[in-house]
């Protein structure tokens, strides 16, 4: 009876540690806190700014700060192309059973906006190609993906607003399929300058499925002179 016992504790132990250990926080509601910002320097220029804060759940347990910059060109009021830089730190586990998945990464990105109206349905059409440079505590190594997004913007009045797009991410290596996130907001018009919205994603994964509200403050800036 005794053995029966210490082999029954023996392997409660074991079964909890594997649970633990393959715990992702996937059954978790977290929660992406964003700042965008588009701040002309000319007609033709701006600077795009950004930072997100990213957790496996709504108000702790750190998984990603994504900074980002980067040189939009204005071809016209619909067209706009970018070229640009993004930081990336990464905790990759949700149970903080060891720090094996902790990544910093540097982005270099190129991207295309095109953007056009039916009825007083906005939509907008992002091409993005990013060339990744990842390290972890292991290893070095160089990754590149294709991103497209399609958004659509509602507008209820001059105030109110609805938001939703669908993004696929396809990796230029195996495996080709990297995930999709699928987003519904609400948005409001603080000035015309300003606006917040409070949306949910669907963050899936190859085998994964992530919950994650957001949150979203858009403010840009205009330093051209004025005549």
């Amino acid at each position: 009876m005794r053995k029966i016992i210490v082999l029954t504790a023996i392997l409660t132990i074991i079964t909890i540690t594997n649970t633990k250990a393959q715990e992702t926080g996937e059954d978790e509601w977290g929660a992406w806190y964003m700042y965008f910002g588009t701040n002309r320097i000319t007609d033709k220029l701006s600077i795009h700014s950004e930072a997100q804060f990213r957790f496996y759940e709504v108000v702790g347990t750190f998984n990603q700060l994504l900074l980002r910059t980067g040189l939009n060109y204005h071809l016209t009021d619909n067209a706009i192309a970018t070229i640009g830089y993004g930081y990336i730190n990464t905790d990759g586990t949700f149970a903080d059973i060891t720090d094996e998945e902790n990544s910093n990464e540097h982005r270099i990105f190129e991207q295309f906006i095109l953007k056009n109206e039916v009825g007083k349905v906005k939509f907008e059409h992002r091409y993005r190609l990013e060339q990744r440079f990842i390290s972890t505590q292991f290893d070095d190594f160089t990754e590149h993906r294709a991103r497209y997004r399609l958004q659509l913007t509602y507008p209820f009045n001059d105030t109110w607003f609805l938001n939703v797009y669908d993004e696929v991410f396809i990796n230029l290596q195996e495996p080709i399929f990297g995930q999709n996130r699928l987003y519904g907001a609400v948005g409001y018009n603080v000035q015309s300058n300003f606006s917040i919205q409070l949306g949910y994603l669907k963050n899936h994964f190859t085998g994964a499925n992530f919950d994650r509200l957001q949150l979203g403050i858009i403010y840009n800036t205009d330093f051209r002179k004025k005549e």
